[in-house]
């Protein structure tokens, strides 16, 4: 019995996409190759997302995973695995997506409600996996629906609650779910509507002496709703809703409530809180009018979670405008008279003073009068501002900014190194600064007479030249000045010497390779470019390479006399050039033999040589002694 597993797939059918309550299979078949034919039992398993959903055993090719109806929970990755005589192989895995969702249900915790209490729901998605947003809507037939929502991680369901509110009488709630599959959003069909009623019987007990006249009547009363705990509230102003700034007004608001305890008004002017009561049914607000106190005014009245609100429009009429300030100039030099008037358009009889508003925010009187003029100085810089009061109203005008200015001193340009001077290739930084004067300063920087920057500070102000060159002509300078009517300052002319840094440096000698004992030897140091002064330093190499001789020179070069070489000046010779710009540059090294000098090869020589003859001698006469 020989065979082989070929492949192992698996397909869904009618497809990997199906929709929600639809029927679906998911097919595993198994390709397999027998040597003969006998019959072979194969194990069929179906993960989804690596768990186990489907297992038979059988000996077709094929298994099927049958699902009735098909739900969101049976999305996932499906894989088959078939095992048959020992051997075992898997299929790829199947993405199955199952589009759209189950109906959700709402149910209430209650079908009738009063007014301050809150509507519990709950709303589920059954057969859904989580995670899952819920939206619940409130819908009343006299506003627009509101909407909360809910993400539940965890749960197939959810829970809010909704309070009810003032003008709630016939409620009517639904939800809805969403979730993310593959990135895309699924939004489920609404659930099933749930009305909730809030109660309302009219029950004519209470009667107060509101004084609410109503028309046609003889006697006053009220009917009350058990349904609200109290009522909609009164809002009136006296004198009037229409009053002249200068006149006392007052607000008043009151409502009738069926228990005190707990209850508070609250008096609103865009949305600042003016006064306010608790555990009692009346409020007062009273205050001296002006253009500022016309507009909206809400009451509210709040018990627990029950609010009811009234409105009311006041409105002022202005008894007389906003003065107006005005200056002789706005920017003024130094020791010079400023003079500063206060009008009011079309009114002559009020009480004018003029004041100036410190850096802190105080204010500080100078004068009780329409007109001001004084002899100003750069401290009296600042803002200024002006009051009339008529009848006890007291109005501000807009305040203008007065600037006085000291002249600026001639700038002084520098370079923030400290010497006049910069390395060829390398960046400058330049400094000019204006010790006097009243800020903003605006310097402006040449080179050669061009402009090259325009810079506003208050004291001083920097310029980088990246482009210096050797053979730049001409200096710099710049000048200051602000708003004084002295106009500009500019400094003297600043020269910057540019240091161009050694290049190729090299080492000669004269002679060249062998000097004789005794004598002299030139050495000379060169470089091909480069400032001067130049510093030049000749070395003979050693363990910590010695110093042999060092000069600086207005010159490209040294001329080093060497007097009476001896054999332990033999050696490896080398130089270094650098001037300001801080380079060294070393020339390529030469060596120097010292050797013998003649006159000292002529003492060796002869020496050496009259031994030798000698021996020669006495060899010559101890033969012909013996010839004889």
């Amino acid at each position: 019995q020989v065979f082989t597993i070929n492949t192992v797939e698996i397909k869904a059918q009618p497809s990997a996409k199906v929709k929600n309550g639809f029927p679906m299979s998911i097919i595993c078949q198994a390709d397999i190759s027998k040597k003969n034919d006998f019959q072979l039992r194969h194990n069929f398993t179906i993960f989804k997302n690596g768990k186990l959903v489907f297992m038979i055993t059988s000996d077709k090719g094929e298994a099927r995973y049958g699902i009735p109806m098909a739900r969101s929970s049976d999305t996932g990755d499906y894989e088959c695995t078939v095992e048959a005589g020992g051997k075992m192989k898997s299929s790829n895995s199947l993405h199955v997506w199952v589009t759209g969702m189950t109906k959700p249900i709402l149910t209430a915790e209650k079908k009738e409600v009063l007014e301050g209490e809150v509507v519990k729901l709950r709303c589920e998605l059954p057969e859904e996996e989580p995670p899952l947003t819920f939206f619940f809507r409130k819908i009343n037939m006299n506003s627009t629906p509101k909407e909360k929502h809910v993400s539940e991680l965890y749960r197939n369901f959810s829970t809010t609650e909704f309070a009810v509110e003032d003008g709630d009488n016939i409620l009517h709630f639904d939800c809805f779910g969403r979730r993310y599959v593959n990135l895309e959003l699924e939004t489920s069909e609404p659930s099933n509507r749930t009305l909730v009623t809030v109660k309302g019987k009219c029950l004519c007990l209470l009667f107060f002496f509101l004084h609410i006249k109503i028309k046609r009547l003889d006697h006053d009363f009220l009917m009350y709703s058990l349904a609200e705990p109290f009522i909609k509230p009164t809002l009136i102003a006296k004198p009037s809703r229409n009053i002249t700034e200068g006149d006392r007004m007052q607000i008043e608001c009151s409502t009738v409530v069926a228990q005190i305890r707990g209850i508070e008004i609250i008096l609103q002017k865009n949305k600042t809180i003016l006064n306010s009561v608790h555990d009692e049914k009346h409020l007062k607000y009273s205050t001296v009018a002006t253009v500022e106190d016309s507009g909206e005014y809400l009451c509210k009245v709040e018990q627990g979670r029950a609010t009811k609100m009234t409105k009311l429009n006041v409105v002022v009429a202005e008894l007389f405008p906003k003065p107006v300030l005005t200056a002789s100039a706005f920017r003024v030099d130094e020791n010079k008279e400023l003079t500063l008037s206060c009008s009011i358009s079309g009114f002559r009889k009020a009480n004018f003073s003029i004041l100036r508003r410190n850096s802190n925010g105080d204010l500080q009187w100078l004068k009780n009068s329409r007109n001001l003029t004084m002899r100003v100085y750069v401290n009296n810089t600042g803002s200024y501002i002006c009051k009339a009061e008529v009848k006890g109203i007291v109005k501000e005008s807009k305040p203008i900014r007065i600037n006085v200015y000291a002249p600026v001193s001639k700038p002084t340009l520098s370079v923030v190194s400290g010497l006049p001077e910069v390395v060829l290739g390398k960046p400058l930084w330049l400094i000019c600064r204006s010790v006097m004067g009243t800020p903003p300063i605006t310097f402006t920087f040449y080179k050669g007479g061009e402009v090259k920057k325009i810079v506003v500070n208050n004291t001083y102000a920097t310029f980088l030249d990246e482009n210096i060159r050797q053979n730049d002509i001409g200096g710099y300078k710049c000048d200051a000045r602000n708003h004084h009517s002295s106009g500009m300052k500019t400094s003297n002319v600043l020269n910057i010497t540019v240091i161009v840094p050694i290049r190729n440096a090299s080492l000669g000698s004269s002679p060249y390779g062998e000097v004789e004992d005794g004598s002299d030897a030139l050495f000379l140091c060169t470089v091909k470019e480069g400032s001067w002064p130049i510093h030049f330093k000749i070395f003979k190499k050693t363990d910590r390479d010695d110093l042999v001789y060092e000069t600086s020179e207005n010159a490209d070069r040294i001329l080093w006399h060497k007097k009476v070489m001896k054999r332990e000046d033999t050696g490896t010779y080398y130089c270094i050039a650098s001037n300001r710009a801080n380079v060294d540059v070393k020339s390529q090294p030469i060596t120097i033999n010292v050797i013998l000098a003649a006159w000292q090869k002529g003492v060796i020589a002869v020496f050496f040589l009259i031994p030798i003859a000698g021996a020669i001698a006495l060899t010559l006469w101890w033969f012909l002694f013996k010839k004889k």
